[in-house]
């Protein structure tokens, strides 16, 4: 299944359109801080779609419950990858990122961060999470998103980050990678 979820994300990039503008008026009434917009509106428009639509997608889940429309949850939603900045891979690039993490294990990112030219630009892409986070804190985003950008790809962290049950499930299904 990750491999389909995978070939769709490729597909979506190398087709990318900006997203629409009524999305990005929303998206400037949740952030709501013009350091993490500037930062928002940097991201290549496949990852701003992909915020988007994980949002959109959150905001559904919660609709009929206590945390809807709140929005530290649709931030976190939005600002999740917020971390690839760091990396200014392309789409192919990532995709090569993507297929080393799976040959050689994630735990290689911290070795090749320290290194320099595209062996960096990879270990900082597969160091998104804990980037993004630190972004976010800079920012002076939500604490909420911060945490979320930084448990995200970790099923085991990213159940005891503290979030209510049905926000962490709402999270992790709009996602799905």
């Amino acid at each position: 299944m990750r491999i389909v979820h995978l070939a769709h994300r490729f597909f979506g990039a190398i087709t990318a359109v900006p997203p629409d503008p009524d999305d990005l008026s929303w998206v400037d009434q949740v952030l709501d801080n013009a350091d993490l917009l500037t930062q928002f509106r940097r991201m290549p428009y496949h990852d701003q779609a992909h915020a988007i639509g994980v949002a959109r997608a959150v905001q559904a889940d919660l609709a009929d419950t206590q945390w809807a429309d709140d929005p530290r949850w649709l931030a976190a939603a939005l600002l999740h990858d917020l971390g690839k900045l760091d990396s200014r891979l392309g789409v192919y690039g990532r995709v090569v990122a993507t297929v080393s993490s799976g040959v050689a294990g994630h735990d290689m990112a911290d070795a090749w961060s320290d290194r320099s030219g595209f062996t960096r630009r990879v270990g900082l892409y597969l160091r998104h999470p804990e980037l993004g986070a630190d972004r976010i804190r800079l920012a002076g985003g939500p604490e909420e998103a911060a945490v979320w950008a930084a448990a995200h790809q970790d099923p085991e962290r990213s159940t005891t980050t503290g979030f209510p049950a049905p926000v962490v499930t709402a999270l992790l299904a709009a996602d799905d990678d």
